[in-house]
Protein backbone atom coordinates (compact mmCIF):
# COMPACT_ATOMS: atom_id res chain seq x y z
CA UNK A 1 0.00 0.00 0.00
CA UNK A 2 3.16 2.38 0.56
CA UNK A 3 3.56 2.19 -3.29
CA UNK A 4 0.11 2.45 -3.74
CA UNK A 5 -0.29 5.42 -1.50
CA UNK A 6 3.00 7.19 -3.16
CA UNK A 7 1.52 6.86 -6.88
CA UNK A 8 -1.87 8.46 -6.06
CA UNK A 9 -0.05 11.12 -4.23
CA UNK A 10 1.92 11.64 -8.05
CA UNK A 11 -1.21 12.00 -9.21
CA UNK A 12 -2.78 14.69 -6.72
CA UNK A 13 -5.45 12.36 -5.74
CA UNK A 14 -7.07 12.44 -2.11
CA UNK A 15 -5.22 10.30 0.29
CA UNK A 16 -8.43 9.45 2.59
CA UNK A 17 -9.43 7.29 -0.31
CA UNK A 18 -6.63 5.14 0.09
CA UNK A 19 -8.69 3.11 2.49
CA UNK A 20 -11.54 2.08 -0.16
CA UNK A 21 -8.47 -0.03 -1.33
CA UNK A 22 -8.37 -3.78 -0.49
CA UNK A 23 -5.29 -6.06 -2.08
CA UNK A 24 -5.29 -10.05 -2.65
CA UNK A 25 -1.61 -11.05 -2.43
CA UNK A 26 -0.48 -13.51 -4.43
CA UNK A 27 4.01 -14.24 -3.43
CA UNK A 28 4.43 -16.48 -6.20
CA UNK A 29 3.38 -14.36 -8.85
CA UNK A 30 5.77 -12.56 -11.48
CA UNK A 31 8.81 -13.69 -9.55
CA UNK A 32 12.04 -11.65 -9.54
CA UNK A 33 14.39 -10.30 -8.35
CA UNK A 34 13.25 -7.19 -8.76
CA UNK A 35 9.82 -6.02 -6.82
CA UNK A 36 7.44 -6.70 -10.04
CA UNK A 37 4.53 -7.92 -8.23
CA UNK A 38 4.32 -5.22 -6.07
CA UNK A 39 5.00 -2.69 -8.66
CA UNK A 40 2.58 -4.36 -11.35
CA UNK A 41 -0.45 -4.18 -8.38
CA UNK A 42 0.50 -0.50 -7.14
CA UNK A 43 0.06 0.32 -11.05
CA UNK A 44 -3.41 -1.57 -11.72
CA UNK A 45 -4.18 -0.21 -8.27
CA UNK A 46 -3.43 3.51 -8.75
CA UNK A 47 -5.65 2.98 -11.89
CA UNK A 48 -8.58 1.09 -10.52
CA UNK A 49 -9.40 4.21 -7.77
CA UNK A 50 -9.10 6.80 -10.30
CA UNK A 51 -11.61 5.15 -12.17
CA UNK A 52 -13.70 4.39 -9.01
CA UNK A 53 -13.41 8.25 -8.15
CA UNK A 54 -14.52 9.15 -11.13
CA UNK A 55 -17.19 7.07 -11.13
CA UNK A 56 -18.32 8.43 -7.61
CA UNK A 57 -18.11 11.65 -9.21
CA UNK A 58 -20.54 10.66 -12.21
CA UNK A 59 -23.04 9.20 -10.46
CA UNK A 60 -23.46 12.07 -7.67
CA UNK A 61 -20.70 12.05 -5.48
CA UNK A 62 -21.64 9.31 -3.22
CA UNK A 63 -18.98 7.23 -2.05
CA UNK A 64 -16.14 6.30 -4.14
CA UNK A 65 -16.57 2.17 -4.81
CA UNK A 66 -14.44 0.06 -3.17
CA UNK A 67 -11.64 -1.50 -5.28
CA UNK A 68 -9.88 -4.61 -5.00
CA UNK A 69 -6.29 -5.36 -6.21
CA UNK A 70 -5.94 -9.32 -6.66
CA UNK A 71 -2.04 -10.51 -7.61
CA UNK A 72 -3.73 -13.09 -9.34
CA UNK A 73 -5.33 -10.95 -12.09
CA UNK A 74 -2.55 -8.39 -12.15
CA UNK A 75 -0.13 -11.14 -12.86
CA UNK A 76 -2.37 -12.43 -15.82
CA UNK A 77 -3.07 -9.19 -17.38
CA UNK A 78 0.60 -8.54 -17.32
CA UNK A 79 1.64 -11.41 -19.77
CA UNK A 80 -2.09 -11.41 -20.93
CA UNK A 81 -0.29 -11.83 -24.44
CA UNK A 82 0.88 -15.24 -23.43
CA UNK A 83 -2.65 -16.21 -22.71
CA UNK A 84 -4.18 -15.51 -26.04
CA UNK A 85 -5.59 -17.75 -28.28
CA UNK A 86 -6.86 -17.68 -31.39
CA UNK A 87 -8.89 -20.37 -32.67
CA UNK A 88 -6.62 -22.10 -30.56
CA UNK A 89 -3.42 -20.83 -31.86
CA UNK A 90 -1.05 -19.19 -29.24
CA UNK A 91 0.16 -15.91 -30.11
CA UNK A 92 3.63 -14.95 -32.03
CA UNK A 93 5.83 -13.91 -29.54
CA UNK A 94 9.14 -12.18 -30.66
CA UNK A 95 10.97 -12.40 -33.93
CA UNK A 96 14.07 -14.89 -34.13
CA UNK A 97 16.46 -11.55 -34.58
CA UNK A 98 15.14 -9.99 -31.73
CA UNK A 99 16.87 -11.29 -28.85
CA UNK A 100 20.12 -11.18 -26.80
CA UNK A 101 23.47 -11.21 -28.54
CA UNK A 102 27.03 -12.09 -27.70
CA UNK A 103 29.43 -9.47 -28.55
CA UNK A 104 33.06 -8.96 -28.64
CA UNK A 105 32.82 -7.46 -25.28
CA UNK A 106 29.78 -7.94 -23.76
CA UNK A 107 26.13 -8.24 -24.71
CA UNK A 108 23.50 -6.56 -27.13
CA UNK A 109 19.21 -6.76 -27.41
CA UNK A 110 17.96 -6.37 -30.81
CA UNK A 111 13.90 -5.71 -31.87
CA UNK A 112 13.61 -6.81 -35.08
CA UNK A 113 9.68 -7.76 -34.96
CA UNK A 114 8.47 -5.00 -37.27
CA UNK A 115 9.64 -5.97 -41.10
CA UNK A 116 11.03 -2.81 -41.69
CA UNK A 117 13.02 -2.39 -38.05
CA UNK A 118 14.11 -5.95 -39.00
CA UNK A 119 15.42 -4.54 -42.64
CA UNK A 120 17.12 -2.12 -40.93
CA UNK A 121 19.14 -4.12 -38.58
CA UNK A 122 20.15 -6.10 -41.06
CA UNK A 123 21.47 -3.53 -43.40
CA UNK A 124 23.28 -1.72 -40.41
CA UNK A 125 25.16 -4.87 -39.59
CA UNK A 126 25.55 -6.12 -43.76
CA UNK A 127 24.40 -9.65 -42.96
CA UNK A 128 21.66 -12.08 -44.29
CA UNK A 129 18.30 -12.93 -42.48
CA UNK A 130 20.03 -15.45 -40.68
CA UNK A 131 20.34 -16.06 -37.15
CA UNK A 132 23.76 -17.44 -37.11
CA UNK A 133 25.21 -15.00 -39.91
CA UNK A 134 23.95 -12.07 -37.52
CA UNK A 135 25.32 -13.85 -35.08
CA UNK A 136 28.97 -14.10 -36.45
CA UNK A 137 28.70 -10.13 -37.10
CA UNK A 138 28.33 -9.37 -33.54
CA UNK A 139 30.71 -11.25 -32.16
CA UNK A 140 33.35 -9.66 -33.68
CA UNK A 141 32.09 -5.92 -32.98
CA UNK A 142 31.53 -4.07 -29.30
CA UNK A 143 28.44 -3.75 -27.98
CA UNK A 144 28.24 0.00 -28.00
CA UNK A 145 29.51 0.36 -31.70
CA UNK A 146 26.64 -2.21 -32.51
CA UNK A 147 24.12 -0.24 -30.87
CA UNK A 148 25.24 3.26 -32.75
CA UNK A 149 25.55 1.98 -35.42
CA UNK A 150 22.30 0.05 -36.12
CA UNK A 151 20.73 3.14 -34.10
CA UNK A 152 21.78 5.46 -36.73
CA UNK A 153 20.98 3.36 -39.28
CA UNK A 154 17.25 3.49 -38.25
CA UNK A 155 17.11 -0.01 -36.86
CA UNK A 156 16.92 -1.29 -32.67
CA UNK A 157 19.96 -2.29 -30.42
CA UNK A 158 20.85 -1.47 -26.90
CA UNK A 159 24.15 -2.67 -25.58
CA UNK A 160 23.57 -4.20 -22.25
CA UNK A 161 24.70 -1.64 -19.01
CA UNK A 162 24.98 -2.11 -14.74
CA UNK A 163 23.09 -0.11 -13.37
CA UNK A 164 26.03 2.02 -12.32
CA UNK A 165 26.79 2.59 -16.01
CA UNK A 166 23.47 3.47 -16.33
CA UNK A 167 23.02 5.82 -13.67
CA UNK A 168 26.29 7.77 -15.64
CA UNK A 169 24.43 7.91 -18.70
CA UNK A 170 23.01 11.67 -19.50
CA UNK A 171 19.99 9.62 -20.19
CA UNK A 172 19.10 8.45 -16.53
CA UNK A 173 19.83 11.99 -15.29
CA UNK A 174 17.02 13.53 -17.76
CA UNK A 175 14.67 10.96 -16.27
CA UNK A 176 15.73 11.14 -13.29
CA UNK A 177 14.25 14.57 -12.66
CA UNK A 178 10.34 13.67 -14.28
CA UNK A 179 7.78 12.88 -12.06
CA UNK A 180 6.58 9.16 -12.34
CA UNK A 181 3.66 10.83 -14.55
CA UNK A 182 3.94 14.22 -15.72
CA UNK A 183 0.93 16.56 -15.10
CA UNK A 184 0.36 19.51 -16.71
CA UNK A 185 -2.38 22.67 -17.64
CA UNK A 186 -2.30 23.12 -21.29
CA UNK A 187 -5.33 25.99 -21.11
CA UNK A 188 -7.61 27.64 -19.26
CA UNK A 189 -10.93 25.67 -20.72
CA UNK A 190 -13.58 25.87 -18.39
CA UNK A 191 -14.81 22.69 -16.23
CA UNK A 192 -15.35 20.02 -17.85
CA UNK A 193 -19.54 18.71 -17.42
CA UNK A 194 -20.06 15.55 -17.37
CA UNK A 195 -23.70 13.48 -17.69
CA UNK A 196 -24.22 10.94 -16.01
CA UNK A 197 -22.43 7.34 -16.32
CA UNK A 198 -24.39 4.32 -16.86
CA UNK A 199 -24.76 2.43 -13.84
CA UNK A 200 -25.06 -1.14 -14.69
CA UNK A 201 -22.12 -1.56 -14.58
CA UNK A 202 -20.52 1.64 -13.39
CA UNK A 203 -18.74 2.99 -16.58
CA UNK A 204 -16.60 6.22 -15.36
CA UNK A 205 -15.55 7.15 -19.34
CA UNK A 206 -18.74 6.71 -20.72
CA UNK A 207 -19.78 8.91 -23.24
CA UNK A 208 -16.03 9.92 -23.80
CA UNK A 209 -14.26 10.04 -27.33
CA UNK A 210 -10.44 8.42 -27.06
CA UNK A 211 -8.43 9.05 -30.23
CA UNK A 212 -5.50 6.29 -29.84
CA UNK A 213 -2.47 6.84 -31.99
CA UNK A 214 -0.35 4.34 -29.95
CA UNK A 215 1.15 1.08 -30.90
CA UNK A 216 2.54 -1.71 -29.51
CA UNK A 217 1.79 -2.74 -25.74
CA UNK A 218 1.92 0.14 -23.64
CA UNK A 219 -0.43 2.74 -25.25
CA UNK A 220 -2.68 0.22 -26.14
CA UNK A 221 -3.05 -0.93 -22.83
CA UNK A 222 -3.68 2.52 -21.42
CA UNK A 223 -6.55 2.95 -24.22
CA UNK A 224 -7.58 -0.74 -24.14
CA UNK A 225 -8.36 0.17 -20.05
CA UNK A 226 -10.30 3.37 -21.24
CA UNK A 227 -12.52 1.19 -23.27
CA UNK A 228 -13.39 -1.16 -20.83
CA UNK A 229 -14.42 1.79 -18.68
CA UNK A 230 -17.05 3.41 -21.01
CA UNK A 231 -14.86 5.62 -23.25
CA UNK A 232 -15.41 5.14 -27.06
CA UNK A 233 -11.69 4.31 -28.10
CA UNK A 234 -11.03 5.11 -31.91
CA UNK A 235 -7.11 3.70 -32.48
CA UNK A 236 -6.10 5.41 -35.53
CA UNK A 237 -3.10 4.05 -37.76
CA UNK A 238 -1.39 5.30 -40.93
CA UNK A 239 -2.23 2.57 -44.03
CA UNK A 240 0.80 1.08 -44.54
CA UNK A 241 2.41 0.57 -41.47
CA UNK A 242 0.33 -2.38 -40.12
CA UNK A 243 0.11 -3.43 -36.87
CA UNK A 244 1.63 -7.39 -35.50
CA UNK A 245 -2.23 -9.30 -35.86
CA UNK A 246 -1.77 -10.85 -32.26
CA UNK A 247 -0.28 -7.74 -30.73
CA UNK A 248 -3.27 -6.37 -31.78
CA UNK A 249 -6.05 -8.51 -31.08
CA UNK A 250 -4.54 -8.55 -27.64
CA UNK A 251 -4.48 -4.72 -26.89
CA UNK A 252 -7.74 -4.44 -29.29
CA UNK A 253 -10.33 -5.17 -27.10
CA UNK A 254 -13.12 -2.68 -26.64
CA UNK A 255 -12.09 -0.50 -29.49
CA UNK A 256 -12.25 0.69 -32.92
CA UNK A 257 -9.75 0.58 -35.47
CA UNK A 258 -9.27 2.88 -38.86
CA UNK A 259 -6.32 3.84 -41.02
CA UNK A 260 -5.74 7.89 -41.47
CA UNK A 261 -2.89 9.15 -43.56
CA UNK A 262 -2.25 12.69 -41.24
CA UNK A 263 -1.61 14.03 -44.50
CA UNK A 264 -4.27 13.36 -47.53
CA UNK A 265 -6.31 12.26 -44.61
CA UNK A 266 -6.26 15.68 -42.68
CA UNK A 267 -9.66 16.69 -43.10
CA UNK A 268 -10.98 13.71 -41.40
CA UNK A 269 -8.55 13.73 -38.73
CA UNK A 270 -9.74 17.25 -37.46
CA UNK A 271 -13.00 16.50 -37.80
CA UNK A 272 -12.41 13.43 -35.12
CA UNK A 273 -10.28 15.76 -32.91
CA UNK A 274 -13.34 18.27 -33.12
CA UNK A 275 -15.29 15.88 -30.74
CA UNK A 276 -12.33 13.99 -29.25
CA UNK A 277 -12.08 14.65 -25.33
CA UNK A 278 -8.70 12.37 -25.02
CA UNK A 279 -5.92 12.12 -27.52
CA UNK A 280 -3.29 9.14 -26.71
CA UNK A 281 -0.27 9.37 -28.32
CA UNK A 282 2.71 6.76 -28.29
CA UNK A 283 5.25 7.90 -30.72
CA UNK A 284 8.63 9.36 -30.05
CA UNK A 285 8.68 12.63 -28.85
CA UNK A 286 8.15 15.69 -31.46
CA UNK A 287 7.71 13.16 -34.28
CA UNK A 288 3.88 14.11 -34.62
CA UNK A 289 4.83 17.68 -34.16
CA UNK A 290 4.88 18.60 -37.75
CA UNK A 291 1.67 17.37 -38.29
CA UNK A 292 0.09 19.67 -35.61
CA UNK A 293 -0.15 17.10 -32.84
CA UNK A 294 1.92 18.56 -30.09
CA UNK A 295 0.22 18.46 -26.84
CA UNK A 296 0.07 22.43 -27.05
CA UNK A 297 -1.50 22.39 -30.97
CA UNK A 298 -3.97 20.02 -29.93
CA UNK A 299 -4.83 22.21 -27.43
CA UNK A 300 -5.15 25.24 -29.36
CA UNK A 301 -7.65 23.69 -32.04
CA UNK A 302 -9.55 21.27 -29.06
CA UNK A 303 -9.46 23.68 -25.59
CA UNK A 304 -10.31 21.31 -22.84
CA UNK A 305 -8.50 18.19 -24.17
CA UNK A 306 -6.86 15.86 -22.27
CA UNK A 307 -3.45 14.76 -24.35
CA UNK A 308 -1.86 11.56 -23.02
CA UNK A 309 1.90 11.19 -24.34
CA UNK A 310 3.81 7.84 -24.22
CA UNK A 311 7.78 7.24 -24.91
CA UNK A 312 10.07 4.91 -24.10
CA UNK A 313 13.31 7.20 -22.84
CA UNK A 314 11.65 10.48 -22.14
CA UNK A 315 10.85 13.83 -23.78
CA UNK A 316 14.31 15.03 -23.17
CA UNK A 317 17.70 14.24 -22.50
CA UNK A 318 20.19 12.73 -24.84
CA UNK A 319 18.20 9.63 -26.70
CA UNK A 320 14.86 11.28 -26.44
CA UNK A 321 14.27 11.07 -29.98
CA UNK A 322 15.33 7.31 -29.99
CA UNK A 323 12.94 4.67 -30.99
CA UNK A 324 12.90 1.78 -28.21
CA UNK A 325 10.47 -1.04 -26.50
CA UNK A 326 10.08 -2.63 -23.20
CA UNK A 327 12.83 -5.19 -23.56
CA UNK A 328 15.52 -2.80 -25.22
CA UNK A 329 15.16 -0.12 -21.84
CA UNK A 330 15.32 -3.58 -19.43
CA UNK A 331 18.83 -3.70 -21.44
CA UNK A 332 19.82 -0.48 -21.10
CA UNK A 333 19.22 0.68 -17.68
CA UNK A 334 20.54 -2.04 -15.72
CA UNK A 335 17.40 -4.04 -15.28
CA UNK A 336 18.42 -6.93 -17.48
CA UNK A 337 21.96 -7.01 -15.85
CA UNK A 338 20.05 -7.44 -12.55
CA UNK A 339 17.72 -10.19 -13.63
CA UNK A 340 21.01 -12.18 -15.32
CA UNK A 341 22.59 -15.18 -14.01
CA UNK A 342 25.56 -16.62 -14.86
CA UNK A 343 27.08 -14.20 -16.78
CA UNK A 344 24.32 -14.15 -19.13
CA UNK A 345 21.71 -11.32 -18.90
CA UNK A 346 18.02 -12.02 -17.92
CA UNK A 347 15.01 -10.31 -17.76
CA UNK A 348 11.71 -9.26 -15.85
CA UNK A 349 9.21 -12.27 -15.49
CA UNK A 350 6.97 -9.94 -17.89
CA UNK A 351 7.14 -6.83 -19.77
CA UNK A 352 6.20 -5.35 -16.80
CA UNK A 353 7.51 -1.63 -18.32
CA UNK A 354 4.87 -1.87 -21.10
CA UNK A 355 1.96 -2.72 -18.87
CA UNK A 356 2.70 -1.24 -15.66
CA UNK A 357 3.32 2.19 -17.72
CA UNK A 358 -0.55 1.77 -19.49
CA UNK A 359 -2.05 1.71 -16.43
CA UNK A 360 0.14 4.75 -14.98
CA UNK A 361 -0.85 6.43 -18.35
CA UNK A 362 -4.54 5.30 -18.00
CA UNK A 363 -4.63 6.27 -14.24
CA UNK A 364 -3.16 9.99 -15.52
CA UNK A 365 -6.20 10.18 -18.23
CA UNK A 366 -8.51 8.92 -15.67
CA UNK A 367 -7.27 11.94 -12.81
CA UNK A 368 -6.92 14.42 -15.27
CA UNK A 369 -10.75 13.79 -16.10
CA UNK A 370 -11.54 14.51 -12.30
CA UNK A 371 -9.73 17.14 -11.58
CA UNK A 372 -11.12 19.29 -14.96
CA UNK A 373 -14.55 18.84 -13.23
CA UNK A 374 -13.67 20.57 -10.81
CA UNK A 375 -10.64 23.51 -11.98
CA UNK A 376 -11.43 23.02 -15.65
CA UNK A 377 -8.17 23.78 -17.92
CA UNK A 378 -6.65 20.86 -20.82
CA UNK A 379 -4.34 18.26 -19.28
CA UNK A 380 -0.97 17.20 -20.84
CA UNK A 381 -0.38 13.62 -19.20
CA UNK A 382 2.99 12.26 -19.82
CA UNK A 383 5.29 9.02 -19.00
CA UNK A 384 7.88 7.24 -20.49
CA UNK A 385 8.93 3.66 -20.00
CA UNK A 386 12.78 4.67 -18.50
CA UNK A 387 10.81 6.67 -16.07
CA UNK A 388 8.85 3.47 -14.86
CA UNK A 389 12.10 1.46 -15.21
CA UNK A 390 13.66 3.89 -12.54
CA UNK A 391 10.92 3.36 -10.48
CA UNK A 392 10.92 -0.38 -10.25
CA UNK A 393 15.03 0.11 -9.85
CA UNK A 394 14.65 2.12 -6.86
CA UNK A 395 12.43 -0.01 -4.94
CA UNK A 396 13.78 -2.68 -2.61
CA UNK A 397 14.47 -6.36 -3.48
CA UNK A 398 11.39 -7.96 -4.90
CA UNK A 399 9.88 -11.83 -4.68
CA UNK A 400 12.03 -14.28 -4.73
CA UNK A 401 13.84 -15.19 -8.41
CA UNK A 402 11.53 -18.33 -8.56
CA UNK A 403 8.01 -18.57 -6.89
CA UNK A 404 5.06 -20.85 -6.73
CA UNK A 405 2.63 -21.24 -9.59
CA UNK A 406 -0.86 -19.37 -9.27
CA UNK A 407 -3.28 -21.33 -12.12
CA UNK A 408 -4.32 -18.40 -14.61
CA UNK A 409 -7.60 -19.95 -15.36
CA UNK A 410 -9.59 -17.78 -12.77
CA UNK A 411 -8.35 -14.82 -14.68
CA UNK A 412 -8.84 -15.98 -18.62
CA UNK A 413 -12.29 -15.86 -20.46
CA UNK A 414 -13.35 -17.09 -24.13
CA UNK A 415 -15.48 -15.09 -26.67
CA UNK A 416 -16.14 -15.33 -30.37
CA UNK A 417 -14.88 -12.69 -32.29
CA UNK A 418 -14.94 -11.26 -36.28
CA UNK A 419 -10.60 -12.63 -35.51
CA UNK A 420 -12.52 -16.60 -34.55
CA UNK A 421 -12.46 -18.05 -30.81
CA UNK A 422 -10.56 -15.92 -28.56
CA UNK A 423 -9.21 -16.73 -25.39
CA UNK A 424 -8.10 -14.07 -23.11
CA UNK A 425 -6.93 -12.62 -20.05
CA UNK A 426 -9.27 -10.69 -18.32
CA UNK A 427 -9.27 -7.16 -17.09
CA UNK A 428 -7.45 -6.40 -13.36
CA UNK A 429 -8.95 -2.76 -13.30
CA UNK A 430 -11.58 -4.20 -10.70
CA UNK A 431 -14.30 -1.59 -7.85
CA UNK A 432 -17.34 -2.62 -6.72
CA UNK A 433 -19.94 -2.10 -9.74
CA UNK A 434 -17.47 -1.62 -12.35
CA UNK A 435 -17.12 -3.66 -15.62
CA UNK A 436 -15.47 -7.11 -15.67
CA UNK A 437 -15.41 -7.56 -19.44
CA UNK A 438 -14.83 -5.42 -22.02
CA UNK A 439 -18.00 -4.45 -24.23
CA UNK A 440 -16.77 -6.03 -27.67
CA UNK A 441 -13.78 -8.11 -28.91
CA UNK A 442 -10.99 -6.92 -30.91
CA UNK A 443 -12.09 -6.55 -34.85
CA UNK A 444 -9.14 -6.77 -37.82
CA UNK A 445 -6.95 -3.91 -38.15
CA UNK A 446 -8.10 -0.60 -40.09
CA UNK A 447 -11.33 -2.12 -40.30
CA UNK A 448 -13.50 0.52 -39.14
CA UNK A 449 -14.78 3.53 -40.49
CA UNK A 450 -13.22 6.75 -39.30
CA UNK A 451 -15.93 8.36 -37.22
CA UNK A 452 -17.02 8.53 -33.88
CA UNK A 453 -19.85 6.75 -32.88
Amino acid sequence: MTRLASFWSGLGGDPALLSRVSAVERPGVLPSRLPVREFAGACVGVCALAAAELAARRTGGGEVPAVRVDDGAVATAFVSERHLRTDGRAAESFAPLSRFWRTADGWVRTHANYPHHRARLLSALGAPEDPDAVAAVLARRSAREVEETVTAAGGLAVALRTPAEWAAHGQAAAVARLPLVERVRLDAAPAREFTAAGEDPLLPAAGLRVLDLTRVIAGPVATRTLALLGADVLRLDPPGLPELPDQHTDTGFGKRSALVDLVSGREVFEELLARADVVVTGYRPGSLDRFGLSAEALAARRPGVVVAQLSAWGATGPWAGRRGFDSLVQVATGIAHTEGEHGRPGALPAQALDHGTGYLLAAGVLRALSDQADAGGGRLVRVALARTAAEVRAWAAGSAAHGGEVPATPWLAERNSPLGRLRYALPPVDFEGGPRDWARPPGAWGADAAWWE
